[in-house]
């Protein structure tokens, strides 16, 4: 770009995911729509794994989730084990929907099936770009957000931020988040297995060690691979494939091939959640608008429904007519679109701030049970999640929250 105003009617900042996704929705659609990366190439990382069954369903909207599927590995099932022993199973096969799975796919694969779709669909995607700030107001005769980027100046009806977790887009539209910082600590990996199981058979299933040390998470990935989540007592800066393999045998039994190992990685959790996704033609989706524990791997598919919410309403937004108008300029740091439009807007901000809030809720318990326990509350524990999942109108309520289908 030069220093010439770009202008298109939705600027989308960040190309991951959710982003991407959002785009795509959006140009499909008609809007013309720029999609702003300040990462010049797709990470190689495989980061976010699970795709939930509602958010598959949306995906469907964007022509995305046939491929995934193929993509992917179908996680039909999981159990609990402790000391070598099941303490609990959990069948997904009575979600309701089309997809009675968590899907597992690495993220970089994802984000290229989105990339291409948000390509075909006719955004225009400009990696190397990254935005520095923002101004709402009155730009070239109409309502406009303008944006202050590292390759110029671009204008556009409204600005969505999905640049994650320390977004730029939520800073300089002046929106605060609230949260904490938890005192659990994890590191991952990522270890092929050898042999190589079917993907479809029955070894294909998420378990969880319910240890006395702390929890371990193992979850099947494509191509014969395994992701292993390990908590541990602090974060360790630079976890190594023969320190994270050791710990995972030490508690669980299972031998990994260090030489096998594909990524590694550690991790603390926060927890921070915008106080409102929408301020004028400013919009937040994904972990610019909330930061939630990756334990139960919520965070991508909420950005996902998140999009999925807010693009109807702003393709409402961008046909001609009273939504154009500057009824309330000046207020709130910007101008704003007119009042029905404006309504939806906040009943998005409204309804998916909620929704965050009960995956925070979630995801504060799925880390507490995996802190490390002493007997006998070790055995308690476990003993009544054997009870609740042995249970059937339990068993089905809890397999649907642990897809995101409650």
């Amino acid at each position: 770009m030069s220093s010439r105003t770009l202008d298109a009617d939705v600027v989308v900042v960040g190309a991951g995911p959710v982003g991407l996704y959002t785009a795509t929705l959006l140009a499909a659609a008609g809007a013309d729509v720029v999609v702003l990366e300040r990462r010049r190439e797709r990470t190689a990382h495989s980061r976010a794994i699970g795709i939930h069954p509602p958010a598959l369903a949306a995906l469907t909207r964007a022509g995305a989730a046939e491929e995934l599927v193929r993509a992917g590995v179908r996680i039909a099932a999981g159990e609990a084990r402790c000391a070598g022993r099941r303490v609990a199973r959990l069948s997904f096969g009575g979600v309701p929907g089309a997809h009675p799975f968590v899907l597992a796919v690495p993220q970089f694969r994802t984000e290229a099936v989105l990339e291409r779709r948000a390509a075909e669909a006719g955004a225009d995607l400009r990696r190397g770009v990254e935005a520095r700030g923002l101004r709402q107001g009155i730009t070239a005769g109409a309502d406009r957000v303008e944006l202050r980027t590292t390759a110029g100046p671009v204008a556009a009806r409204f600005v969505i931020g999905a640049d994650g977790a320390r977004s730029t887009v939520r800073s300089a539209a002046g929106i605060g988040t609230r949260g904490r910082t938890y005192p659990d600590t994890y590191a991952m990996g990522d270890f092929a297995e050898d042999p190589a199981p079917d993907p479809t058979g029955p070894g294909r299933l998420a378990v969880l060690y319910l240890e006395r040390d702390g929890i371990v998470e193992s979850f099947p990935l494509p191509d014969g691979v395994r992701r292993w989540v390990v908590r541990t007592r602090g974060l360790v800066p630079q976890p190594t494939a023969d320190w994270l393999a050791a710990t995972v045998e030490a508690r669980t039994g299972v031998a990994l091939d260090p030489g096998r190992n594909s990524m590694l990685s550690s991790f603390a959790v926060r927890r921070r959640i915008a106080d409102r996704f929408v301020r004028g033609r400013v919009a937040l989706v994904g972990d610019a608008a909330h930061e939630v524990s990756p334990i139960g791997g919520q965070g991508m598919n909420l950005g996902w429904l998140d999009a999925a919410m807010l693009v109807p309403r702003l393709l409402e937004a961008l046909q001609p007519g009273p939504a154009d108008g500057n009824d309330d300029a000046g207020r709130e740091g910007g101008s704003r679109p007119g009042p029905d439009v404006a309504a939806r807007l906040r009943d998005y901000s409204a309804v998916r701030r909620r929704a965050a809030l009960a995956a925070a809720r979630q995801a504060h318990l799925n880390m507490a049970l995996g802190r490390p326990l002493a007997e006998p509350w070790l055995s308690l524990r476990n003993g009544a999640i054997g009870r609740a999942a042995a249970a059937g109108p339990v068993h089905d309520a809890v397999a649907r929250v642990f897809t995101m289908s409650a």
